[in-house]
């Protein structure tokens, strides 16, 4: 057949309008799936997310208020029989910025409590929200359990992380010189210097600044 027949007849395979004849059933079907992927997504998000997250917030309130007053902690973290408590917002209400905060106060608790590694397990679920003061505490306080533990690798690794994490005068000294410490401890006395100097350079005005310069003679003298 010769290429005038094949555009006579329009059964060419690179005639759009052949094309799209030919395929219709399958167009319509790809489409419909296309919709109904929208509706779920959007389903999802506001008949199950949305509702969720609501009650997990409303379940968030007491648990807090349980949470600052040190004789209430286990209240807090397992309810007080009514009212559930953090460790299940943070396992029921999954993917929820509540559940999301109830990881931090739980690891925030367990640390007071010296129950190091519920600690690490909580702290580690975290997810960062972008919150510049939020997000390094809450990777401080995972500096502070691995050091408690003795893990002065992971301690080190998360006090940087902290302090790098938002360059502010609050957090960043505060992680800088516990830094210096977990390296002092591991014997790693010039990246210690390299800390605590840091302070002194960068955040002159910090609390974490006055008597520092003491900490940088007592490392150079091991050095």
């Amino acid at each position: 057949m010769s290429t005038n027949e094949i555009n006579h007849t329009g059964n060419s395979p690179l005639n759009k309008g052949s094309f799209l004849q030919n395929n219709s059933k399958s167009i319509v079907f790809i489409a419909v799936g296309i919709v109904a992927l929208i509706l779920l997504y959007v389903g999802y998000q506001f008949l199950y997310l949305k509702p969720r997250a609501e009650k997990a917030a409303s379940l968030m309130y007491k648990a807090e208020q349980y949470a600052v007053i040190d004789s209430l902690q286990q209240k807090a973290i397992n309810g007080d029989g009514s009212l559930i408590g953090l460790k299940e917002i943070a396992d029921e209400y999954s993917n929820t910025s509540s559940a999301n905060m109830a990881n931090a106060y739980l690891g925030g608790l367990y640390l007071r409590q010296r129950n190091f590694k519920e600690a690490i397990n909580y702290l580690e679920k975290y997810s960062e929200t972008g919150s510049e003061v939020l997000d390094p505490l809450v990777i401080g306080l995972l500096g502070d359990a691995y050091s408690e533990e003795k893990i002065y690798d992971k301690a080190a690794k998360f006090y940087k992380k902290a302090a790098d994490k938002s360059s502010n005068s609050f957090t960043s000294p505060l992680f800088l010189k516990k830094l210096g410490l977990v390296y002092e401890a591991q014997s790693d006395f010039k990246n210690a210097e390299d800390a605590y100097a840091k302070i002194l350079s960068d955040f002159p005005e910090s609390n974490e600044a006055n008597g520092i310069e003491g900490y940088i003679a007592r490392v150079q003298a091991k050095k």
